[in-house]
């Protein structure tokens, strides 16, 4: 009969690990369907990039009250969970608590007092997030895109990082309880925890160590259960960024912030009618002129997709949004991530890519990003500066317009006259080049 748990953590520890994997190959997959970019120079920068960025959270204390609760999240539910550790291989060997055994007592229990800090932590960060969400009203959060699922999956994070940090304490609490009865399972490693000792009284009149035992195992069960749990629904949530944002900070662009970038086959049709360069007959393949579907984008657009958190910053400092226009940077985000999931759930149903691709509209469509929202953009850079982990909306609307520029010939009357006054004058007016400077005749 010992040996069932064994058994029991086992498969599930293999099951999880197995859907986790699955579910980390279709999102690499997803990824890839994207435009190759180069993204792999200067390695020390982008090491410094994601250190400053992703570890060191730089962008977060822009709002320093809330980056410090972030943190708290962030550190506490990372080096909490190095306690998953010792769990792990004590459900494999059916032991407990066997680094008790290995390390010096005084150190084991600085160790278990500091993680129950750190749980204690997480719980007031995320008591006051939910507070804030739901309470407070912040405006960004009220937004029409971050309703529904999108809302409901904010919250379940929060409330679940509380009841698991409380199953912690709650096992520690039982476990302390039983070590003073001197249950022989339960080895005595010098007395009560930091912050756990303060729910003792809610169990120390149970009588029965049998019925004590029972809690802290349940404890211990849900708390390394939900620990896989949340492995599994992270790779389905907005929470994906948790490990994303390491990635997609050290591919960030490095190149100026609104550096423009020309279309390599645009270049090399005007480079050759004025006769720059020799026409070598290599000219590369037309597929299509900027993005109309999502496979059209980056890889790194997708991966920007698949890191966003739903902050709403980029939102919150879009000056379009402010005015009231239709355009969320965050939501072409979140439509760029859904988009490329629909198809990815094709593929994995074993269709091709190109029917896949023409199940629905596209990315560029009233269904996901329309043309009203994307004409709206000052490309101004603001959602770029704002966003956490460098995600960068303003590159997928710029080539969705380039699509509608150049293969639509659908921009707005105004800017095609302001295109062909560039074109024939060199300037959005429409005069000689000659007349440029004229009006400094006027000046004194």
């Amino acid at each position: 009969m010992e040996f069932i748990p064994i058994i029991a953590f086992i498969i599930a520890l293999a099951t999880v690990g197995y859907l986790v994997s699955k579910r980390v190959r279709r999102i690499s997959a997803n990824i890839q369907l994207g435009r190759p970019i180069a993204r792999h120079d200067n390695m020390p920068a982008r090491l410094k990039t994601m250190f400053l960025i992703a570890f060191g959270q730089g962008k977060m204390f822009h709002r320093p009250l809330v980056g410090l609760l972030h943190l708290f999240v962030y550190v506490g539910f990372v080096l909490v969970n190095i306690e998953v550790l010792e769990i792990i291989i004590d459900g494999v060997t059916g032991k407990h608590r066997i680094f008790s055994n290995i390390l010096p007592t005084a150190f084991y229990n600085f160790l278990i007092g500091f993680f129950e800090f750190l749980a204690v932590s997480v719980i007031v960060a995320c008591v006051i997030f939910l507070v804030r969400r739901n309470m407070l009203k912040v405006e960004r959060f009220q937004k029409a895109e971050i309703k529904g699922w999108a809302r409901l999956d904010a919250n379940l994070i929060l409330v679940f990082e509380i009841v698991l940090m409380l199953a912690i304490l709650t096992m520690n609490a039982t476990d302390s309880i039983l070590q003073e009865r001197g249950d022989h399972h339960y080895p005595n490693v010098g007395g009560k925890f930091w912050f756990s000792q303060y729910l003792i009284p809610l169990f120390a009149s149970i009588e029965s160590n049998t019925v004590l035992m029972i809690i802290e195992r349940v404890a211990w069960w849900f708390h390394i259960l939900g620990i896989l749990g949340f492995a599994l629904y992270v790779t389905y949530s907005k929470h994906l960024h948790i490990f994303l944002a390491f990635p997609n900070t050290y591919f960030s662009n490095l190149e100026d912030k609104g550096k423009f970038v020309n279309n390599a086959i645009v270049t090399r049709e005007v480079n050759l009618a004025l006769g720059l360069i020799q026409d070598d007959g290599s000219a590369p393949e037309v597929v299509r002129f900027g993005a109309k579907d999502a496979t059209d984008l980056t890889w790194k657009n997708l991966m920007d997709a698949y890191s966003c958190t739903e902050c709403g910053r980029c939102t919150a400092s879009c000056p379009a949004n402010l005015t009231g226009k239709k355009l969320s940077p965050r939501k072409v985000m979140m439509d760029t991530r859904d988009r490329i999931e629909e198809l990815g759930a094709y593929l994995e149903k074993g269709m091709s890519l190109a029917d896949a691709l023409a199940q629905g509209n596209g990315l560029y469509s009233d269904q996901y990003i329309s043309k009203e929202e994307l004409m709206a953009c000052t490309t101004c850079n603001a959602c770029v500066e704002a966003c956490p982990i460098n995600i960068d909306p303003l590159s997928i609307i710029i080539q969705i317009r380039q699509y509608i520029a150049m293969e639509e010939s659908a921009t707005p009357p105004a800017w095609t006259a302001m295109l062909q006054n560039i074109e024939t004058s060199f300037s959005p007016w429409k005069f000689a080049p000659t007349d440029r400077f004229n009006w400094a005749n006027d000046v004194k």
